[in-house]
């Protein structure tokens, strides 16, 4: 148990589907610590190094992966993603609760280690409406995260 009784929350659903908005009203409210994933994908344009991810190169994943530094990661579209095992229980620690965005599959990872982790999953409104978020975004990746 953690200091203030301290909560592992994680948020998953496909792009588009309104993550963004639920966390920005959730940062409003509470003091949260949001952990930022480590991706070998190269920054997309507007993104920055250490506010969206944390961008490293493949060998540097794999040392980390080796270490046992991650939390959960996975590979996606020919990179890798995964949340720092660290700034997360440091932050449990300390009482504070933490969220992370990530996809499914790293969803049921942290589950596996961290049994108390809330998962919530946000579905789209339809396949439809999904696809229409992908079809008029076609740049962005549709997946699960």
């Amino acid at each position: 148990m953690y200091k203030n009784n301290a909560k592992l929350f994680v948020i998953s659903a496909p792009s588009g589907c309104g993550k963004g908005t639920i966390l920005a009203e959730v940062f409003k409210n509470r003091d949260v610590f949001y952990s930022i994933s480590c991706t070998t994908r190269k920054p997309r344009e507007g993104e920055k190094d250490g506010v969206h991810y944390h961008f490293i190169s493949d060998d540097s994943f794999k040392k980390m992966i080796d270490s046992g530094e991650f939390l959960e990661h996975a590979g996606y579209v020919g990179h890798y993603y995964g949340t720092p095992k660290k700034p997360v229980l440091a932050n449990l620690e300390q009482g504070r609760d933490v969220i992370l965005e990530i996809e499914t599959n790293g969803a049921f990872q942290v589950k596996k280690a961290f049994p108390e982790a809330v998962l919530m999953f946000i579905l789209p409104p339809s396949v439809k409406e999904l696809s229409l978020i992908h079809i008029s975004e076609p740049t962005r990746p549709l997946y699960i995260s």
